[in-house]
């Protein structure tokens, strides 16, 4: 298993979190963002091997990092969300400027660039989005063109537009996404040669700490060296096998600033009086603002944590479900950061109070590095093709499975997972019978329902086995949290994947049958309960 020992991953978030308690202070930080300032001195001591070394995490041992693995970088970049999305950006956004290389390249260039990166610290920007292609990287129309001497290749001239740039303007290497000849390559350019110039800083609606700037290339010229792997056209392949990873960082930053408003809010619940009690007393607050969104981000934190594993252990790929974490992760965070502000009333509509700029931050997680959009139809579309390969039998056996950690473990909540798996193989039957994915809002509302199903089986069959190290809640309040995601999980699926097979002309007037509704509705049993004693116990931890 890749990464550091929990020895090491302690020492590691100990040193940042003092840190962030010495130097980044709520009021500095409101400073920043007032100021739309990039904290050029922060970067440069979180890289600082002397204090923290805080980039060594992604580097491996070979070329004088730490070789920290998934999880690592889970647990360090929900940390940093936690403490300011801003400045985690600017760290994100070397990790991510590093993927390529990581990937893609020959072992001479990881060598040189990883070691660059290791030895002086250097900032990095990942250029692949353009202004016309968004999401879909094979739309660029940046263009690479080789240079010739001698009938050899000995370069390529780079022009054309990069758009929503992380480290932008502020990078000293950049790998850029360009169509050679043999098709999309990416490049390593560093700062300051001819041609190449970066925009002005977004005016942006949050983390303003963060520097995003548009990047312009004028005939710059790459020596045939800087193509990333010597190959021309694996560019898309090499972004593809990291979509697994990043978007499982991404994810993580939803995660750490949803717990941080959430935290907030728990905190101002404690002191608020309302009608003669304190408002964590109160269901109409808690069971709304508090309760649901602690169980959807505790969801997406096993379910984070489960791929973090799998990627560790060396298994590729894993982009469908990396789309399901950062997918959950980031719309939970956002919501949780939303129902913050709600939460403390004025207070949190203003400034001061650190909520409004949470939202404001995590409102990014579920843009960047594909918008939610993009993960649903991604979720649909690979989850889509097991359910075809498999005859049906993809989330039916997925749901047996459940059943035997139900017998094992009833209190984990499996038995109402695999509630929602059987309903989940019905729905997307009936979507192969009537054809009803040709609808594409159908499909993307199937991602959705996918999400929400595989979080829910993954916390039951986690809940107990794989206690998290990350967050001071005891098994049984994540069992109670667990046993509420899986009731709403099986309902949404029931009740939505009804109403939208039904909205585009579904044939089976015994479908709701089928699913089971009247059984999935009796499964709501017991949920009050439940959310009163997550109450309790939140307030307990926090």
């Amino acid at each position: 298993m890749a990464g550091l020992d929990k020895e090491t991953r302690d020492m590691v978030l100990d040193t940042l979190k003092k840190y962030a308690e010495r130097k980044l202070t709520p009021d500095y930080l409101l400073e920043l963002d007032h100021n739309d300032e990039f904290p050029h001195k922060v970067l440069e001591e979180l890289y600082d091997p002397m204090q923290l070394g805080l980039h060594l995490i992604f580097i491996p041992e070979e070329y004088d990092g730490l070789g920290g693995g998934a999880y690592d970088i889970y647990r360090t970049s929900e940390l940093m969300a936690s403490i300011d999305l801003g400045i985690a950006t600017g760290v994100l956004a070397t990790f991510l400027g590093s993927d390529p290389i990581r990937v893609g390249a020959t072992p001479e260039q990881k060598a040189k660039w990883m070691g660059m990166i290791a030895e002086e610290a250097m900032l990095m920007a990942y250029g692949a989005t353009e202004p016309q292609a968004g999401s879909d990287l094979a739309a660029m129309q940046t263009k690479a063109v080789p240079v010739e001497e001698d009938g050899k290749v000995v370069g390529y001239k780079i022009s054309g537009q990069k758009q929503w740039i992380s480290n932008g303007a502020v990078a000293d290497l950049y790998t850029i996404l360009a169509l050679a000849p043999g098709g999309p390559t990416w490049f390593v350019i560093e700062k300051g040669v001819d041609g190449f110039s970066t925009g002005k800083p977004e005016d942006k609606h949050g983390i303003r700490a963060s520097n995003t700037a548009a990047l312009f290339l004028e005939d710059v010229y790459a020596p045939v060296e800087s193509l990333v792997g010597g190959i021309e056209g694996k560019g898309l392949a090499q972004a593809q096998a990291v979509f697994g990873y990043t978007r499982l960082m991404v994810g993580t930053f939803g995660l750490g600033a949803g717990w941080e408003a959430l935290r907030r809010a728990i905190a101002y619940s404690h002191d608020r009086v309302q009608g003669g009690t304190t408002l964590d007393k109160k269901q109409g607050y808690t069971h709304k603002l508090i309760v649901p969104n602690a169980v959807r981000l505790e969801a997406a934190r096993s379910y984070i944590e489960w791929v973090a594993e799998r990627l560790d252990s060396g298994e590729p790929g894993l982009q469908t479900e990396g789309a399901v974490a950062k997918y959950m992760a980031t719309e939970a965070g956002n919501q949780a950061a939303d129902d913050a502000i709600q939460a403390l009333g004025g207070y949190g509509y203003t400034k001061e109070y650190m909520v409004e700029k949470i939202k404001r931050d995590v409102r990014i997680t579920t843009i960047y590095e594909g918008t939610s959009e993009i993960m649903e139809w991604t979720i649909a579309r690979d989850r889509w093709q097991e359910h075809l390969k498999s005859r049906g039998a993809y989330y039916n056996d997925w749901a047996a499975r459940l059943d035997a950690v139900q017998q094992h473990s009833p209190e984990n909540g499996a038995g109402y997972a695999a509630m929602a798996m059987r309903a989940l193989a019905v729905i997307l039957e009936r979507c192969r019978i009537d054809r009803l994915t040709r609808n594409q809002h159908v499909l993307f509302r199937l991602g959705e329902l996918i999400a929400y199903v595989e979080t829910a089986a993954i916390f039951s069959e986690r809940v107990q086995s794989h206690p998290t190290e990350a967050i001071k809640l005891n098994v049984a309040t994540r069992q109670a949290l667990a046993r509420i995601h899986g009731r709403d999980a099986a309902l949404k699926v029931a009740t939505d994947g009804l109403r939208w097979t039904i909205g585009a002309g579904q044939s089976d007037p015994n479908l709701a049958n089928s699913l089971n509704l009247p059984g999935i509705y009796q499964a709501q049993a017991g949920l009050i309960d439940d959310m009163d004693f997550a109450r309790d116990q939140l307030n307990k931890a926090f």
